[in-house]
């Protein structure tokens, strides 16, 4: 099952209030939450797209540059050591028993649709291996 947070634990995980976090959705910045009203619900997705947004925003950048970045465009911010503290969101791809795939899609510079082709293609292959 997939990891789902509340617009709660959302803003706590990203340090953001609940009103920025809707203001960027607002823009088209972030995704829409799954689901309406008391059942939405957040994914690892979201906190991603906030995670990007929170570093480029802290970095200076414009919300308008972020429009970019987040559309595929080059970060004018390079990407910083992970220091004591620091959240990272990564999938875990359980492949078999003692077999699994740790990924970490904004290190890799993939978007969703490619992490998800990526995944596939990987499963494809190892059902070839059996």
């Amino acid at each position: 099952m997939t990891t789902t947070y509340s617009i709660d634990q959302l803003c706590a995980l990203t340090d953001l209030p609940k009103r920025t976090v809707r203001y960027y959705m607002q823009l088209g910045l972030v995704d829409r939450p799954v689901g309406e009203t008391r059942a939405a619900h957040y994914t690892p997705v979201h906190l991603g797209q906030l995670m990007q947004i929170r570093k480029l925003a802290d970095a200076g950048v414009s919300l308008e540059r972020i429009r970019e970045v987040l559309a595929g465009g080059e970060s004018p911010v390079p990407d910083r050591q992970h220091q004591p503290g620091a959240i990272s969101v990564r999938s875990h791809v359980f492949i078999a028993p003692g077999v699994e795939l740790q990924i970490d899609p904004q290190e890799a510079g993939l978007s969703p649709e490619q992490l998800r082709a990526f995944v596939r293609s990987v499963m494809t292959e190892w059902e070839k291996t059996k």
